[in-house]
């Protein structure tokens, strides 16, 4: 049986990774301090607290992944047209950066800028389902997220 106190602290749990767009990085040190806290008290805390984190790394690592293919592949795209010679001489032109140059390799850069963007959006609504189940006193195992911590 889950307590009202436990609760209260795994649903607080849940929603301190919202602090992320408040807070640089608090979406971790928040979720890390009160599962600190409180993880040998709870075992229902103690797995909200590892389902956060877990969750949480997992799109660490999967922003990383796509920013390591988004950021590479536009600035290849943009400056495909311009030498390394003009490049240090300063004399290339703007039109030379257009849109028009994109290449077909842009198309994967802007989808995972796509992609990037719509994990974040999802992200905010998962924290909101999940901190609502963690209310209810139910478990919630995030989806795409991989088990860093057991």
């Amino acid at each position: 049986m889950t307590t009202t106190s436990d609760k209260s602290t795994a649903t607080l749990l849940q929603l301190s990774s919202l602090t992320q767009y408040f807070i640089p990085l608090g979406n971790y040190f928040f979720p890390i301090l009160i599962w600190a806290f409180r993880k040998d008290k709870s075992q229902f805390v103690d797995y909200n607290g590892k389902q956060v984190l877990n969750f949480q790394l997992s799109l660490l690592l999967y922003s990383v992944i796509l920013i390591a293919i988004a950021v590479p592949t536009l600035l290849y795209s943009f400056f495909s047209n311009v030498t390394f010679q003009q490049l240090e001489n300063g004399n290339f032109d703007i039109d030379q950066l257009a849109v028009v140059n994109l290449s077909g390799i842009a198309i994967v850069a802007i989808t995972a800028v796509v992609i990037f963007f719509t994990l974040k959006i999802v992200e905010f609504f998962l924290i909101i389902y999940a901190a609502v189940k963690a209310s209810n006193g139910e478990q919630y195992k995030y989806p795409l997220s991989i088990s860093f911590i057991k």
